[in-house]
């Protein structure tokens, strides 16, 4: 649970810091941001899939090949089941309330608490991150909380925008972030590892999650828009193509 605490506490600390000093960060200050956080990604993302791919040439390629797999028909089956155009649709519902938000809002606190919900929530990274918190590689590592330390200073960030709009009711956002990400740790951890780690399927996940964490970079870096949340199956279909290829 490690890496569920430091993302609601980031979006606490974010909150806090908004109410106290409600200024918009300068361009350089956002532009130093944005490229820490690009960098964390791609660190963090390629060190768990360095760490989950076999050490010698023939087990590599094998495990990027199913890697390549899952991410492509994920984004298939994520696209059918219509991930990012929810998530899409999500996005847009936050962003007219924050375009009709009023000051003097008799709704200011609910609804500040209710938008940063949504959008923390629906965040691929969250879910993504929190599926690795209890995921330790095939050789006995710890879970990656690295993940969700990096989504923690995203949401802090924008944290302290939602506090200076909505006031305190952004804050108790942390509350909803917390149960969700927490159920999906405390889910995977008691039942998904256990069965991965018997069959010798947890370094697929981790190196397709990983892979994904990585892409989070091209969206921060604006180089092209990738549609993450379509991808969310591939997590589910790596450790089946893993079984299928024995």
């Amino acid at each position: 649970m490690t890496g569920v605490i430091i993302n609601a506490l980031g979006i606490i600390l974010g909150g806090i810091i908004g109410l106290a000093r409600p200024v918009q960060l300068s361009v350089q200050a956002q532009a130093f941001f944005r490229s820490l956080l690009g960098a964390c990604a791609i660190f963090f993302g390629l060190r768990l899939t360095w760490l989950s791919i076999g050490p010698s040439f023939g087990p590599m390629f094998k495990q990027l090949a199913i890697v390549m797999l899952a991410l492509m028909l994920g984004r298939l089956l994520g696209k059918l089941l219509h991930f990012q155009n929810t998530s899409n649709h999500l996005g847009q519902y936050a962003r007219r309330v924050m375009e009709t938000h009023r000051p003097n809002d008799p709704h200011r606190f609910s609804n500040g608490m209710n938008v940063c919900a949504l959008l923390f929530c629906a965040a691929p990274l969250g879910i993504i991150g929190a599926i690795h918190a209890s995921l330790p590689t095939e050789n006995g590592g710890q879970g990656h909380w690295q993940v969700l330390a990096v989504k923690a200073l995203m949401d802090g960030l924008a944290m302290m925008g939602f506090a200076a709009m909505f006031g305190a009711g952004a804050i108790f956002s942390a509350l909803p972030v917390f149960v969700l990400q927490g159920t999906i740790t405390l889910a995977c951890g008691l039942y998904a590892e256990p069965f991965l780690r018997s069959h010798q399927l947890l370094d697929s996940v981790n190196a397709t999650g990983g892979l994904l964490v990585s892409m989070v970079s091209v969206v921060i870096f604006e180089i092209r828009r990738v549609e993450l949340a379509d991808y969310l199956p591939a997590l589910a279909l790596a450790p089946l193509i893993t079984w299928l290829w024995k």
